[in-house]
Parts: C-alpha cells; structure tokens; sequence
C-alpha cells in the first residue's frame, strides 16, 4: 500500500499546484457560490467524463484527466465552504486557504488509506468508466442531501461524500497516468 500512498501523492501534487496558481490568479472567488453551486460544478465536470469515454470524438481537445482534477479541487473548495459556513468572508489569504486546501487532502488521504486497507484494494481492479459512475452517483446522493437541507436518517453526511469523490477521482487519475 506504499505505492498507493506515493501515486496518491503525486496525483494530488499536480491538484495542488493547479489550486495555488488559480489563487493566486482569481484569489477565492469561488467562496461566494452556496454549496450547492459547488456541488452542479462537480456534476458538469463528472458528467463531461462519462459524455468523453462514451464518445467517439470531442469538439473540445482538453481530456479527462483534466476533469478529474476539476472534481478534487472542486471537492476540496465544497468541504471548505462547509467548514467556513460562519465565515462570512469572500477574500481569504493565499496561505490561509492553501493550509485549508492542505488539511481537507490528508483527510481525504488518512481516509483513503483506513478504506484501502479494509477494501484489498479493491478500486485497482475497477475500471475508470465504474469510478466515473460512482462519482455520479455521490454527487446524485450530495444533491438529495442538499435538497433535504442537510439532513439523513441513516446516511453519511454531505463531506463524506466529497471525501469519496477526491479519493475515486485520484483512483482514475493512477489508473490513467498507469496506462499511459
């Protein structure tokens, strides 16, 4: 699982990386989207990936890996917004948000790792079509939670959601970059 805990390491490296240089451009615009604007981003970008491994051509030349990315960092900036849901703020220093960005990755990392071990590893013989699903499917159960304002009888919670959609979006980025 070493090796798992390396390739996740490196797909979040290029995550991260996008992330900062986007807030250092654009600063945390984004802050002023509701949860649910954050949650029909995912879908856009989920969405986009079924339509491309579905289809036989793209109009627009960009890929799937970079969708991929768009779901974690979007996925990110929701399990902020959930946590700053007092904040009031639009503008957050670079560092501050980075250092948020930071902590909701090894979350979603540690979280990663307790599941792996339990699961065998089991995404390693999933395809990228089936991660994709999967993500829709979370993003379908976020936007239920959302439209009962938050509240389940039996069912994780809104973050726990986005926590698995990082971790399925990293899985199909190792299973793409090891195809390559």
């Amino acid at each position: 699982m070493s090796d798992t805990s390396s390739q996740f390491d490196a797909v979040v490296s290029k995550c991260t990386e996008i992330f900062k240089k986007k807030t250092i451009d654009y600063g945390t615009a984004w802050r002023i989207l509701r949860s649910s604007s954050l949650t029909d981003q995912i879908f856009i970008k989920a969405n986009r990936i079924r339509t491309l491994q579905e289809a036989v051509s793209s109009k627009v030349d960009e890929g799937i890996e970079p969708e991929f990315i768009g779901i974690i960092n979007y996925c990110v900036m929701a399990l902020i917004q959930l946590d700053l849901k007092d904040d009031k703020r639009l503008e957050l220093p670079a560092q501050e948000v980075i250092s948020l960005y930071d902590q909701k990755i090894k979350e979603a990392k540690d979280l990663m790792m307790d599941k792996n071990h339990d699961y065998g590893e089991a995404w390693r013989d999933m395809r990228v079509s089936s991660l994709t699903d999967l993500i829709l499917m979370k993003i379908l159960r976020v936007k239920q939670i959302e439209d009962n304002k938050g509240k389940t009888i039996i069912s994780e919670g809104i973050d726990a959601n986005y926590f698995d959609m990082i971790n399925y979006s990293v899985f199909a980025m190792i299973h793409l970059n090891s195809n390559s």
